[in-house]
């Protein structure tokens, strides 16, 4: 893994493939033993998440579903501070055992404004799997019940997450070099 350049930035390796696989393994183990005998759906929030999302349901060994929704809060490195939902969700929650799929919590602002629009379809229960968490950007805390990797407060990229729509397809995570 080098260095690479995004636009105007500066990445430095941070996680391997092989590291992000191995605790993705690890992850949907524990998911199959908590829901084993359940039928939980899996939501996947795009469009960060869609690459950890499907990786975590290959290894998902019991009957489940997936679904998609689309929620944004960044531009550039930053986030707007506003959470815009451009796909909806398209399954019936009520009584169900829901997983919410997230690339990353930073701020918490994104699931802190979705969770309440879940709950209100009274799902049976409401678990959170993300792959990174940033405690030190954290604003509206939120409880991570499936967490890959606790990372610094600073701004990645690859596996899913991108820098103003490039850098989704590399299959490790980079982040970002500050400039002293």
């Amino acid at each position: 893994m080098e260095h690479l350049r995004v636009h105007d930035k500066e990445f430095t390796p941070y996680l391997s493939e092989k590291e992000i696989q191995a605790r993705i393994s690890e992850m949907a183990a524990q998911i199959n033993r908590d829901y084993e005998g359940k039928k939980p759906v899996f939501i996947a929030i795009l469009n960060g998440a869609f690459i950890f999302a499907a990786d975590l349901f290959k290894n998902i060994r019991i009957e489940a579903e997936i679904s998609f929704i689309k929620l944004a809060s960044y531009k550039g490195v930053k986030s707007t501070g506003k959470v815009i939902t451009a796909i909806g969700l398209d399954v019936d929650l009520h009584g169900r055992e829901v997983v919410i799929v997230e690339d990353i919590v930073d701020t918490g602002k994104t699931l802190h404004q979705f969770l309440p629009q879940l709950e209100h379809n009274h799902p049976a229960s409401l678990r959170i799997a993300a792959l990174l968490h940033k405690p030190d950007a954290m604003v509206h805390p939120i409880r991570i019940d499936y967490l890959g990797f606790t990372i610094p407060n600073k701004f990645v990229i690859g596996y899913g997450l991108d820098y103003d729509g490039l850098g989704r397809n590399i299959r490790e995570i980079y982040q970002l070099v500050e400039k002293p």
